[in-house]
């Protein structure tokens, strides 16, 4: 398998952004850090593609990133690591929002090749489009799903097993009646989350709904509010995995107000261990990932594209904490 810019990163023990920066000469890096990565580069026989001097033909020297929401916890390190890889290449970032559909600006960047490449995550551009628009000449990188074409490539967290292991780890603490706090249907990241929850629960014998009965929108409101209605209705689960941290939270403060205990009545558990989830009490068990390898590898994935390494995913880590009972740092 050919060495990727994360293998060269690892042996010259620099962040993948510096690997970046060395390659392209930049004035940001000293000539020591320079002369170490390219001596990695070389051990590895690393040999960035011409996808990027591709892109350097364009006009725009401009990359998009579209996201189907701006606001909230989750982007701002996923940005940074994009933003320092496309600043190595002196490139410029610009970050759409995909929210109104087929007519908002993001989809209108996109079909009319506004920018010279495209960073894609958790949107409903359709798989149609993003395989319409993609070329040699106008690269893709999509976070969220695996499109069959040479032109996108794919970089994905691990969800199904990120899901998988928080949902053991609460079974092994003795919980039975788990329910999952979904996200937005839509999304491959809560859909792979799902399987991961239901793989669990199959394994261990237990019982769950064949439909989704907590659904909310990824933000800390939509998962307060649909904790609230799970506690309106006749059945009481002893632990919520939410689909991401913000819902998770959202739950707990929902738990609070109807008195009921977190953990030892009711456990939780998030997904993708955001600065809020160590602060909030009880403190929050979650599955870790880092978004700004994410963000930092999906870019260089742009600028080098390798058709024998279409598609990356990204380990998760079960961080343990307060809010599912078992020991673990606050």
């Amino acid at each position: 398998m050919a060495a990727t810019i994360k293998d060269v990163a690892r042996i010259a023990g620099v962040a993948v952004s510096t690997v970046s920066y060395a390659l392209n000469n930049s004035p940001k890096i000293s000539e020591e850090t320079r002369r170490k990565v390219v001596r990695a580069a070389e051990s590895l026989n690393y040999r960035p593609s011409n996808a990027a001097r591709n892109l350097k033909k364009q006009k725009s020297e401009t990359i998009g990133l579209f996201l189907y929401s701006l606001g909230g916890p989750f982007y701002s390190q996923l940005i940074e690591g994009i933003q320092e890889v496309v600043a190595s290449y002196n490139y410029n970032l610009i970050v759409c929002s995909t929210f109104g559909g087929e007519n908002s600006s993001a989809h209108r960047f996109l079909r009319e090749k506004f920018v010279d490449g495209a960073i894609i995550m958790g949107t409903p551009i359709s798989d149609s489009l993003i395989l319409q628009v993609a070329g040699k000449d106008f690269p893709i990188v999509v976070l969220d799903r695996e499109l069959n074409s040479d032109y996108v490539r794919s970089v994905l967290i691990d969800d199904e097993q990120g899901a998988y292991d928080a949902v053991t780890h609460l079974i092994k603490l003795g919980r039975r009646k788990i329910e999952f706090l979904s996200g937005p249907l839509f999304t491959i990241d809560n859909i792979n989350r799902y399987e991961g929850y239901k793989r669990a629960m199959d394994e261990h014998n237990l019982p769950y709904s064949p439909e989704i009965v907590m659904q909310g929108n990824c933000t800390e409101t939509s998962g307060y509010q649909a904790m609230k209605l799970m506690l309106a209705g006749s059945q009481m689960p002893d632990a919520v995995f939410a689909a991401n941290d913000e819902m998770a939270i959202g739950a707990i403060r929902a738990l609070n107000e109807a008195n009921l205990s977190v953990p030892e009545q009711v456990a939780v558990v998030g997904f993708d261990n955001i600065h809020q989830s160590s602060y909030v009490r009880p403190s929050l068990t979650t599955v870790g990932h880092s978004r700004y390898e994410l963000g930092a590898i999906a870019t260089q994935c742009l600028f080098n594209s390798s058709p024998k390494d279409n598609s990356i995913v990204l380990p998760t880590e079960l961080v343990i904490r307060q809010s599912c009972g078992g020991m673990g740092a606050s």
